[in-house]
């Protein structure tokens, strides 16, 4: 049996460490031929050295030299596709982290190869225009994001016509019963405790905010071609029932597991079969109590943005996206407020129509806009705070 050969982009993050670990738990069924990273060199030299066959790629690089010696390198965002090409890969596992992954998961569904895609901005900012691309090379897509995957095993096999609605769960993140008078003194460190899940910086504040789940939503209207009227969140603060599935003849399925990424990993890596994998299995009577309640909007106003994003259609969600990446990352190095991080995003997405995706020119162009007018209203932020 002929290996897949599978590329890591993003090897040195969260959901990348954990797919090099299964990926390495099933050498026989895998090789890896190319590992891409950001800027820790070592850290991917590291796991250069346990993938000996490996291309390496550090698109956070400007010269070869930061590269492991003994290995074919590539720097640069143009060097990643310049790695996948020499690469080859059957899968590519998107895990880098915001729109810099719109490239990568663009070659894939051009060339036609499988995406495992973790990634979900892709589809955030460019999913009118990377579907189409799908369709096309028939690229399949598979979603490493929990909730997405859960949807996707939900509906294998069933007509999707018969679906009369999804429900994306979330966890509520940190912030779930904290008092809203209060929210404006979150401070980086207490919104980077997510109760549930262990996943990077800028997910993990998505989920304070439920910007993450805002995007979800839109990626799930792109991966399931679903109107966004049929796409409800609902709050469950166990994070035991990944998403579940509403039919026409009223019965729902659900997906259920621990909360633990390598999960929706192995299920992407190894479909369409089910490979085994030592993880702590689900206990029924453990989670005998599971509780569901619906989200606050009030709480969360983020999510109303996704809504707001799909019906303004063509360019909304590349805004959106870059916006609440700036506003993140102000957050994290102590710039803005905790709530400014979401009034940011929503002030990108009020500032113009939306603009029709005809190319990725279209979405890169809408990416500088929207990072320029976040940086401006954190700006404006500091300089009325300084006074």
């Amino acid at each position: 049996m002929s290996k897949r050969r599978i590329a890591v982009l993003g090897c040195t993050g969260s959901v990348g460490r954990q797919a090099l670990h299964i990926l390495g738990e099933h050498a026989d069924r895998f090789e890896v031929v190319l590992l891409a990273a950001h800027r820790r060199a070592d850290e991917l030299a590291a796991a250069a050295a346990l993938h000996p066959r490996a291309l390496v790629c550090l698109t956070g690089a400007t010269s070869p030299a930061a590269l492991p010696a003994d290995r074919r390198g590539f720097v640069g965002p143009d060097g990643l596709l310049q790695a996948l090409d020499a690469a080859a890969p059957d899968t590519v596992l998107n895990a880098i982290t915001g729109a810099a992954g719109l490239a990568a998961s663009a070659w894939t569904l051009e060339h036609g190869r499988t995406l495992a895609l973790a990634n979900k901005e892709s589809l955030v900012i460019a999913g009118a225009w990377l579907m189409p691309l799908a369709a096309r090379s028939g690229a399949r897509i598979l979603p490493v994001d929990s909730e997405h995957c859960a949807i996707f095993q939900c509906l294998d096999g069933e007509d999707p016509g018969s679906v009369r609605k999804v429900w994306l769960t979330g966890s509520g993140g940190p912030f779930r019963t904290r008092p809203l008078a209060t929210m404006a003194a979150v401070t980086p460190a207490e919104a980077l405790r997510h109760p549930t899940w262990t996943m990077g910086p800028r997910i993990t504040i998505g989920s304070a905010t439920m910007m993450n789940k805002a995007f979800e939503v839109i990626e799930a209207h792109w991966l399931f071609a679903l109107p966004p009227e049929r796409i409800e969140v609902v709050l469950h603060p166990q994070s035991i029932v990944h998403s579940m599935v509403e039919f026409r003849c009223g019965s729902i399925l659900a997906q259920c597991g621990v909360p633990d990424m390598r999960v929706p990993i192995l299920f992407c890596l190894g479909y369409p079969e089910r490979l085994p994998f030592g993880f702590q299995p689900f206990d029924p009577v453990r989670w005998r109590q599971l509780e569901f309640a619906p989200f606050e909007p009030e709480r969360y106003p983020a999510v109303a943005l996704a809504y707001q994003a799909l019906r303004d259609g063509g360019d909304a969600g590349a805004r959106l996206n870059a916006a609440d990446e700036v506003a993140t990352e102000a957050f994290l190095a102590g710039r803005i407020p905790f709530l400014s991080i979401t009034e940011i995003a929503a002030a990108a997405l009020a500032a113009r129509p939306a603009r029709p995706i005809h190319s990725l020119g279209c979405v890169l162009a809408a990416d500088a806009e929207a990072r320029q007018l976040a940086q401006r209203e954190i700006a404006a932020l500091s300089s009325r705070e300084s006074h």
